[in-house]
């Protein structure tokens, strides 16, 4: 194998594995990384990690200080609040270019992920409910068929998944299904004005729930929320 190529895919991998501790809250924000011992437990030399790393700053993951090296970032409520707005643009704008762009199909595609989403709802664990909850709206803005809308997507709800965990349980679980089904009601209709609006509410509500929480601190992130990468990597 090339080995710009072998190079080029243990990066890949090492910033995908660092990314999910970090969205995960295994390295929590303002904990200085060592290096070294995520070097060993990855299985990869310090060349590949530097660079993932270098990446995942640069992605907005990771603070940097020199001299002291790197650490999980720390967003501030405007940060956040910065985040949302450009997620509300996207999801606006997407959800009215499908409800003229979507195929029955997918939108029967929809509805059957609805269904499965809203099974066995209460013994889920948060993170399968963030998960069903990302994966309704990536859903959406892919109907849109513009690559570049999902992409920017993609990239905020890694950056903002972590906040999302202290938002997704109860009574607003159910208000959000509710407003899924919303949504994919006004989107058969055509109705893209409708869908917008119900998409409007349903961020700008979302997002003030969680600076509310982010404003009061990070104690319910950081309490009980364990899976096994935060398991398996207790000393990274």
């Amino acid at each position: 194998m090339d080995a710009g190529l072998e190079s080029g895919s243990a990066v890949d991998r090492v910033y995908q594995e660092v990314k999910t501790l970090l969205t995960t809250y295994a390295i929590k924000p303002g904990t200085r990384l060592n290096e070294g011992e995520i070097a060993r437990s990855l299985g990869v030399s310090r060349t590949p990690l530097r660079e993932a790393l270098n990446q995942l700053k640069a992605a907005g993951f990771l603070d940097y200080a020199p001299k002291q090296g790197f650490f999980g970032k720390q967003p501030n409520p405007g940060e956040i609040f910065d985040l949302y707005e450009m997620r509300f643009a996207i999801e606006v704008a997407a959800v009215r270019l499908a409800a003229a762009r979507a195929s029955a199909k997918a939108l029967d595609e929809i509805e059957q992920f609805l269904a499965v989403s809203a099974r066995g709802t209460a013994q889920l664990g948060v993170d399968q409910l963030v998960k069903f909850d990302e994966g309704f709206h990536e859903r959406i803005v892919a109907l849109a068929g513009n690559r570049q809308l999902l992409d920017c997507l993609l990239n905020i709800n890694d950056r903002i998944r972590y906040f999302r965990w202290i938002d997704m349980e109860g009574e607003k679980r159910r208000n959000t299904q509710d407003e899924h089904r919303q949504v994919l009601q006004a989107l058969r209709a055509r109705d893209g004005e409708r869908a917008a609006k119900i998409m409007e509410s349903h961020v700008v509500r979302r997002r003030d729930q969680i600076m509310s929480q982010v404003r009061e601190g990070y104690t319910r992130i950081y309490v009980g929320h364990h899976n096994s990468y935060a398991e398996a990597s207790q000393e990274i």
